[in-house]
């Protein structure tokens, strides 16, 4: 690889509760895309819109982060709902966030679902067509950051929907190539993040929790702005990128 995205998850506060207190003001500085939180699960107008101007501030390609209607849960408890209700839950949070960016003179650059949602649509064929489909309707040119292989990406590439696939850096693999969903993530070493990502960008795999090596593809990588020192491993990878002559940019 000679250029890889590197997104972080934005904007997951909630009226007076902030993560990490200015984190995500000095994480947008370290990356080339922001995936930023629509309400369900997290953020609300006056978030989202300090998101927004940092993103504009920074050169960062915005996306929106649509969730369950989870606010207690963080949107990683499963919500079992019909497919157009979900569909309908993520134009509604997906036209919230166009609205605001517009305002700011930006235009979204991708769409990608938060949490249970997200591995939701990885799953289940019928809520993946449906939002395929409505997302062709609403703007068939606005990309879905999803896992390589799973349902969603899979049903995007019939639908003529471009995909960007991502390497979850915070995150464990299992051997079938999937992360490792959890609901509390614990504190990881900086430079072992590091050298994972590097490892994936270079050599296209991944150790998994059960120490196997399996094959990954992807052009972003994700890392979540919630993590414990998550800070620490966005200067970690970023310095290993630099030094392998890996430039950031987004797709």
């Amino acid at each position: 690889m000679t250029t890889l995205d590197l997104n972080a998850d934005m904007g997951e506060g909630f009226g007076a509760w902030r993560i990490g207190g200015d984190i995500d003001d000095r994480i947008m500085a370290g990356i080339s895309s922001a995936n930023i939180a629509t309400g369900f699960h997290a953020g609300d107008p006056t978030i989202m819109s300090h998101s927004l101007q940092q993103a504009a501030k920074h050169g960062v390609a915005v996306g929106a982060h649509p969730g369950f209607r989870d606010l207690v849960g963080f949107g990683r408890r499963h919500i079992h709902a019909a497919a157009d209700e979900l569909v309908n839950d993520v134009i509604y949070q997906l036209g919230a966030l166009r609205e605001l960016a517009a305002r700011e003179g930006l235009g979204l650059h991708h769409l990608k679902l938060h949490g249970a949602l997200f591995m939701h649509a990885a799953r289940d064929e019928g809520f993946a067509t449906a939002l395929c489909r409505a997302l062709m309707t609403i703007d068939a040119n606005l990309p879905i950051y999803c896992l390589a292989g799973s349902v969603i990406d899979r049903v995007a590439e019939a639908e003529g929907i471009q995909r960007v696939h991502e390497f979850y850096a915070d995150r464990d693999y299992d051997d079938q190539g999937s992360i490792v969903f959890v609901r509390q993530v614990q504190r990881l070493d900086p430079e072992t993040v590091a050298e994972k990502v590097l490892l994936a960008a270079r050599e296209g795999v991944v150790e998994t929790a059960s120490g196997k090596r399996v094959p990954v593809s992807f052009q972003s990588v994700c890392l979540h702005s919630d993590s414990p020192g998550a800070l620490e491993m966005l200067d970690a990878i970023r310095r290993r990128l630099a030094d392998a002559s890996i430039e950031l940019k987004a797709p």
